[in-house]
This record gives structure tokens, C-alpha cells and sequence, in this order.
């Protein structure tokens, strides 16, 4: 009896994920469709449609899922310690000046292998 209910629960729930993808695909049709209105008209109906995509979409398992996935990554976030303006501009600024240096060092390496092909070469001159 536990296997059919379960089977049941799956079930409404591809019924309801798919009226929401069916609601979202109306409201972008909707919004090309009534084009002649006021494109903040149309942007807020398009926006309501996907807010009720959405909750609809939140009353599944997946969608519940989704939500402690999102909640869970929050709370990692604010565990997370940031760094300070200062450190940020100093680590910056060591990228930059690192990514000159190879840069250089880069062109350099380039220099001396062009003049020894030109010389392998006789292109040289």
C-alpha cells in the first residue's frame, strides 16, 4: 500500500511540474503576444505567472529539494569569512603585477626563440 501512495505522490507531482512549465511557456507566449502593451504591464504579468510557476513548482518533492538545497548554501555562505577591502585591493594588485611579470618574461622567451629561428633560418639578415 506505501509503493502505490508513494507512486501516487510521484505522479501529482509530474502533474504539477508540468502546469508550471505549461504557465511559464503561456506567460512568455502572453508577453510576445500582447506586445502592443506597455512593456512594464507585460513584464509584471510575466512576472506574477512565473512567481505562481514557482510556487507551484515548490509544492513538489524536487522543488522541496531545491529549497533546502538553497537554504543549505545560504547558510554555508554566511559561514564563509570575507576578506577586508585592504586584502582584497593587496591580492588584486599581486595578480596584476604577477601576470605582467609572466607576461613579459613570456615576450622575452618569444624574442629569443624567433632570433634563433631567423638565424637557423637566414631570415635574419
Amino acid at each position: 500500500m506505501n509503493l502505490s501512495a508513494e507512486a501516487g505522490g510521484a505522479n501529482l507531482d509530474i502533474a504539477k511540474l508540468a502546469v508550471a512549465v505549461l504557465l511559464l511557456i503561456g506567460g512568455i507566449f502572453a508577453f510576445y503576444y500582447f506586445a502592443a502593451y506597455s512593456a512594464l504591464l507585460r513584464v509584471i504579468g510575466l512576472l506574477a505567472i512565473s512567481g505562481g510557476a514557482a510556487a507551484i513548482a515548490l509544492q513538489t518533492q524536487p522543488g522541496r529539494q531545491l529549497w533546502q538545497f538553497v537554504s543549505d548554501a545560504r547558510m554555508e555562505v554566511r559561514k564563509v569569512v570575507w576578506p577586508t577591502r585592504q586584502e582584497t585591493v593587496q591580492t588584486t594588485l599581486v595578480v596584476m603585477v604577477m601576470v605582467m611579470v609572466v607576461g613579459l618574461v613570456l615576450w622575452l622567451f618569444d624574442m629569443v626563440l624567433m632570433g634563433i629561428l631567423r638565424f637557423l633560418t637566414g631570415q635574419g639578415g
